[in-house]
């Protein structure tokens, strides 16, 4: 034991270092040592003989000694690896028991994550950025520990309010994952009523499986059966249109005006830009020159058009304007007005 310890926690601690411990991790403002073991959780009250901050590091160099080996201490062991899982040969458990939460963060990072090590690493140190990084592998999102993430982190995004990137990432993580209940999806989505961005990620992931979706558009059946050759045909423009047009191109449109007229940050206008272009284009072949061709065609080729220009929408459109601007909020909107004008009246003939 470390000589700087005092002797009362010199005798705990190797009382607790001789259990098969999973992880450990220490609370400051109360100066506890708390340990997860296979029998439960173990706490010890730490009695510093000096500085607390000198006291505490001596206390983590003497747990990384013991389960790392290494003389130094966790901190000189740390600068040989980063947060990109580079840790080859690491026994990623034995990282857990150093109480450092730098060291947690390393695991969560690692690309050999289990869900028994998302478990102890979640109850060492439980933030939503751990939480988005251990719920993008699979093993930990098809684990019983999948569900309990998600929980968390849909149950936490109100908290996120204005990191607009952090809402994004979240509900991306959790669409991808599967790991969120039916009824979790639908929460995150009616957060987007309040806050607009929470639809960021559905439009790029689940364009096709929007929750509580609206009714498709009164002339949908109508114009699929007028267009239903060049539809057949794989016509771009016909087939954009029947998209828009149906039960889930509705509540997709209807969620990237929301988006669009009133955005709140660059990100959110060029990811919104993107999903829109990629729901109308995907698995479609623009190059085609021919266009539909039938008696009604002048009655519907405004919405042809409008469907077409949608899916040549992309970030491109603000990339211009970025580049010469950092606004955000009602700044950012008043500069790109000449491109989102004319992208939400094509949308609004979409749904008329």
């Amino acid at each position: 034991m470390s000589e700087g310890i005092s002797p009362e926690d010199s005798f705990r601690l190797q009382v607790l270092l001789a259990q098969d411990l999973k992880a450990i991790r220490i609370d400051e403002s109360t100066l506890t040592l708390h340990a997860l073991t296979d029998k439960g959780e173990a706490s010890i009250p730490l009695s510093p003989n000096c500085r607390e901050d000198k006291y505490l590091r001596q206390v983590r160099e003497l747990l990384s000694g013991h389960a790392l080996g290494s003389p130094g201490g966790y901190p000189v062991f740390l600068t040989r690896w980063t947060r990109h899982g580079q840790m080859a040969g690491v026994n990623l458990g034995k990282l857990l028991l150093t109480g450092e939460p730098e060291a947690v963060v390393a695991v969560v990072h690692s690309p050999g994550l289990t869900d028994e090590l998302a478990r102890h690493a979640w109850w060492t140190l439980p933030t939503i950025e751990n939480a988005r990084l251990m719920l993008s592998r699979e093993a930990v999102a098809q684990g019983p520990m999948g569900r309990v993430l998600a929980d968390f982190l849909v149950e936490h995004l109100p908290f996120l309010q204005d990191d607009h990137l952090g809402i994004i990432d979240t509900i991306a993580v959790l669409i991808h994952s599967q790991a969120v209940t039916p009824a979790g999806v639908e929460t995150m989505w009616k957060f987007g009523r309040r806050s607009n961005t929470h639809f960021v990620a559905f439009l790029e992931m689940a364009a096709g499986a929007l929750p509580l979706p609206l009714a498709a558009h009164a002339q949908h059946a109508e114009l699929s059966a007028t267009l239903a050759n060049e539809i057949a045909a794989g016509q771009p423009a016909a087939v954009a249109l029947e998209r828009a047009l149906s039960s889930q191109g509705q509540t997709f449109l209807d969620a990237a005006a929301d988006v669009l007229e009133r955005p709140e940050t660059q990100e959110v206008v060029s990811r919104t830009l993107n999903a829109i272009g990629v729901y109308f284009s995907a698995d479609l072949d623009w190059n085609q020159t021919d266009q539909p061709r039938c008696d009604a065609c002048q009655a519907i080729a405004p919405k042809l058009e409008a469907a077409a220009r949608l899916a040549r929408c992309d970030d491109s459109l603000v990339r211009p304007i970025f580049a010469r601007s950092t606004a955000i909020g009602s700044l950012m909107r008043r500069k790109i007005d000449p491109v989102t004008a004319p992208l939400l009246k094509d949308i609004a003939a979409l749904r008329r």
